[in-house]
């Protein structure tokens, strides 16, 4: 039976933290190793700090998701030890407050109307770290013989600066040059992935995203979000990405094997030294219990900081 709203609070920790952290998979197949480890120092995290943990279900996609994901993803969660605090939350039942936020930026001359297709856009833009950069075709209006097939965010700003915790030093973000005017709502009429985050974490009041490094290019538009509709920007930690062993990231799009609750200790401990936090060899088949209080005590997120990672063209 999977434990809705259980917090992993003790009675020597009472809860004084204002932090909230999330972890926010997509049911589109079982947990496997990769998030694991973006759950599992997520959940960390957030403990540490005597903090709580929120588990949302992004399932906006419906044509990827797979039937009964969600419910084996909690569950798997539940069998590793890694409760979470309050209901879950399911993308899909929040998208009046999506269409809400993206009346705001047309009504603010933010966002536009885009008739370009994917094709067109890799014919003329430049290639960026998120794909073919959008190169501003519609921006002026787009052609009159051909109705619009999604909405784009204004990228014109400021540069993007933030801290990544697990990166040495400040990233500054040329928005425009790099990503260009990026989607908020897609041709297929689904609200994109930045927009929908954006407004879940505000809702939840997510004070640190800890997730994985793939993710580390979603930072600056979600920021540039965050500025335009008055919301708070979190802190920001980017996990190591887990690759197979011909270097491909980890995820169920590859096939990634899933985790295994009947040796959720060793996936645990393999994860823990994933994230660089040392737990001794004799762990390995301890209790998860005493696997995660071991873990607790000695979360060291530092040890993961390295040189910037590349946000660059």
């Amino acid at each position: 039976m999977i434990r809705e709203g259980i917090n992993q609070q003790t009675a020597h920790q009472p809860r004084q933290s204002t932090y909230i952290g999330r972890f926010a998979p997509s049911p589109t197949g079982p947990l496997h190793f990769g998030s694991l480890v973006a759950a599992l120092g997520s959940w960390l995290d957030a403990r540490a700090q005597n903090g709580r943990w929120a588990v949302r279900i992004d399932d906006l996609d419906r044509l990827r998701n797979v039937p009964g994901a969600a419910v084996s993803i909690l569950r798997t969660l539940d069998d590793f030890g890694l409760w979470w605090d309050g209901s879950v939350v399911y993308q899909s039942t929040r998208e009046e407050a999506y269409q809400a936020a993206l009346a705001h930026l047309q009504r603010a001359g933010l966002a536009f109307p885009c008739a370009c297709s994917r094709r067109e856009i890799s014919r003329t833009g430049r290639l960026g770290p998120a794909g073919y950069i959008y190169p501003g075709t519609c921006r002026a209006g787009y052609p009159t013989d051909r109705p619009p097939r999604s909405w784009r965010m204004l990228s014109r700003s400021a540069p993007i600066r933030f801290r990544d915790r697990a990166c040495i030093g400040i990233q500054q973000v040329d928005l425009e040059q790099m990503f260009g005017d990026f989607i908020i709502r897609r041709a297929d009429g689904l609200y994109a992935y930045h927009l929908a985050t954006v407004l879940d974490d505000a809702a939840l009041g997510v004070t640190d995203v800890v997730r994985g490094g793939d993710l580390l290019n979603c930072t600056p538009p979600q920021i540039l979000l965050q500025q335009k509709l008055d919301l708070p920007t979190p802190r920001y930690l980017h996990l190591p990405i887990a690759r197979d062993t011909v270097g491909k990231k980890l995820s169920k799009q590859t096939q990634a094997s899933p985790v295994c609750p009947n040796r959720a200790g060793p996936w645990l401990h393999s994860a823990l030294t994933f994230l660089k936090q040392t737990p001794p060899d004799k762990l390995q088949a301890a209790p998860v219990d005493e696997l995660l209080e071991w873990a607790l005590r000695h979360w060291r997120p530092q040890r993961l900081l390295s040189p910037p990672a590349a946000l660059k063209l």
